[in-house]
């Protein structure tokens, strides 16, 4: 018998291998058997094992040659096509969203964070480098353009963007409206923030053509709903008829 059939017929000792490592009740069916190489295969049982549906024991089996006893290799817990597995792992860091923070808690940016960059290479806006030399100093970081680009798209895109609901249904945009305060900088051409109490944006930053039914323009038809006819009948003139006759 060649050394591949060898191994192929040591179910049994494959088996016990996989009891050993989980227990008599947890290993279930063997349903399948593969080659590693000329002188090792991999046997495979099914995983009896609360919440690991499609999972599988997976025993390595190996052959030194004549004379010498099928030996066990390796004996791991695998997961099959249609197995329950953890989704891939992401940084912690990767994983935090806006409105995660609270009070108290502290986020870092990363150290190669794209969206900035140091002050000495300046952040190509000219606002800042305004500020900048009017006090002979500038921030440590400031944001990059790649910074400035994600945030514009998070806002326009947001809740207070041109294509939002309530800018598709509004009389008019915030670029005309008097509570709007444009923000200084590479920002200002297209955001600013609502300085209207009443409004649904009120302290937000919103788009240009970002708009809400409190526009300062906003006009209300006060004239009565159901129309009035003219005048009819006018008791002002009474026609008196001398009947007596």
């Amino acid at each position: 018998m060649n050394a591949t059939q060898l191994l192929a017929d040591a179910v049994d000792i494959a088996r016990a291998a996989a009891q050993d490592e989980a227990g008599l009740d947890r290993v279930g069916a063997h349903v399948g058997v593969s080659a590693e190489d000329e002188y090792s295969v991999t046997h495979l049982f099914e995983a009896e094992h609360a919440g690991y549906r499609g999972w599988t024991w997976a025993v390595t089996v190996a052959y030194a040659g004549e004379g010498t006893p099928v030996s066990v290799s390796e004996v791991v817990l695998l997961p099959g096509e249609d197995a329950l597995v953890a989704p891939e792992w992401v940084p912690w860091s990767d994983r935090v969203r806006a409105g995660d923070l609270g009070v108290g808690d502290l986020m870092p940016p990363r150290e190669d964070d794209p969206r900035l960059v140091e002050a000495y290479v300046q952040s190509d806006d000219p606002a800042v480098e305004e500020v900048a030399l009017e006090i002979g100093l500038g921030r440590a970081r400031v944001l990059s353009r790649e910074g400035r680009l994600e945030a514009a798209e998070r806002w326009a895109t947001s809740d207070f963007g041109p294509r939002s609901d309530m800018a598709r249904s509004a009389p008019a945009h915030c670029g005309t409206c008097g509570f709007y305060t444009r923000v200084a900088g590479a920002f200002g051409a297209a955001f600013g923030v609502c300085a209207n109490e009443i409004a649904p944006a009120d302290g937000h930053v919103v788009h240009v053509e970002y708009g809400c039914g409190a526009h300062s323009q906003v006009e209300v038809d006060i004239s009565p709903m159901v129309p009035v006819a003219d005048l009819v009948y006018d008791d002002a003139q009474l026609d008196v008829l001398d009947v007596s006759e």
